[in-house]
């Protein structure tokens, strides 16, 4: 890194927050020296937690929130009465530009209301996306939405599309990334009016996307393609469906080898492919999912993680903001405008 980036954290958020939070910085500044923190939250405690922690303790500015959003806060709550709490004073930050990316374990729904609220969207979206990355047959992969948007319509689509691009480009450092719809089957009559709709813009657009239509969801762990652009309902399902899977593989692997003295001498003989294997599948290495159509960096990282995956989900949002990722998307939805205008010209 060659110059400080400023990030706001919700110092309150998430299942073992705050001791995880300051953790979590602590491994975070020992791998990178130029990130400077503002820790929103209880100052007693958090000055009390950060004493314990040098390292974390050198970069932080703590700013006390007295408030608290919780797990079960409805986003409507939280919005109305949150205004004085960690998270709400966190993305504050960013928009009164004290900070350059927000970072939060806490309640999804309330981070997403929050947030869109006090950043407000990009011009050209007219809906944020949740966005990460997970591991494939092919590498990794990134698909939009996660769960933000229940129901998207084709223009939805095609904005995460380019916003899946540009992510996947800063974020994965891949130059050309391939990008998809997914789809009940390949062929271009299958789908609901939405894929369709979205699919043909894609297609006749002069967007620097490389798109190459629909995909299963049997594709998303061969790693098919670069991005997965789906509606928030399906893209949450298919999601926690794979997270399911890989702990149910993990689950029977565990017991096979464990329950005969055959298995126990297989796993010793196995030890260090079943070390990589489970490196390789570690859920803190693809903590933090950004918000992505904000103006403003912001990055969700899971609640139940530890202090190794929001160290991951902090490092996330740096690289976004050292790489200028949404004046990236900014340019690219010029062309998007120009598409859709087009698109609107041509029916009348």
């Amino acid at each position: 890194m060659s110059s400080t980036v400023t990030v706001s954290i919700d110092g309150m958020g998430g299942d073992d927050a705050p001791e995880m939070i300051i953790e979590g910085i602590e491994v975070a500044c020992q791998k990178n020296k130029n990130i400077h923190f503002l820790i929103f939250g209880d100052e007693a405690i958090l000055s009390d937690l950060l004493t314990r922690h040098p390292n974390a303790q050198a970069v932080c500015e703590i700013r006390h929130a007295p408030d608290v959003v919780s797990m079960d806060d409805k986003p409507t709550v939280a919005l109305r009465s949150g205004k004085s709490s960690s998270m709400r004073m966190a993305i504050d930050a960013v928009k009164n530009k004290e900070a350059s990316a927000v970072v939060s374990a806490g309640n999804t729904g309330a981070l997403m209301a929050m947030a869109t609220i006090v950043l407000k969207m990009m011009p050209g979206i007219s809906r944020p996306a949740i966005v990460t990355s997970f591991p494939t047959q092919n590498g990794d992969c990134v698909m939009l939405d996660l769960g933000a948007n229940i129901e998207c319509d084709a223009n939805n689509l095609v904005q995460f599309a380019v916003m899946g691009e540009v992510f996947a480009r800063y974020e994965l450092d891949i130059d050309h990334p391939s990008v998809a719809i997914l789809n009940v089957g390949v062929e271009g009559l299958k789908g609901n009016v939405a894929v369709k709709e979205a699919a043909a813009i894609l297609q006749k657009s002069t967007l620097p996307v490389k798109f190459t239509g629909f995909v299963e969801g049997d594709d998303i762990g061969k790693g098919t393609v670069d991005v997965i652009v789906t509606d928030g309902f399906t893209g949450n399902i298919a999601l926690k469906t794979a997270e399911g899977t890989s702990k149910l593989i993990t689950f029977f692997l565990k017991k096979f080898l464990s329950e005969s003295w055959m298995g126990k001498i297989g796993a010793l003989i196995a030890k260090p492919a079943l070390t990589r294997f489970r490196s390789h599948f570690d859920p803190r290495r693809y903590n933090g999912a950004m918000l992505v159509g904000l103006n403003g960096v912001c990055v969700k990282s899971h609640g139940g993680t530890d202090a190794i995956g929001f160290a991951h989900a902090i490092e996330a949002g740096v690289k976004l903001v050292e790489q200028n990722f949404n004046e990236v998307i900014k340019q690219d939805l010029i062309k998007l405008t120009d598409v859709t205008q087009n698109k609107v010209l041509e029916s009348n």
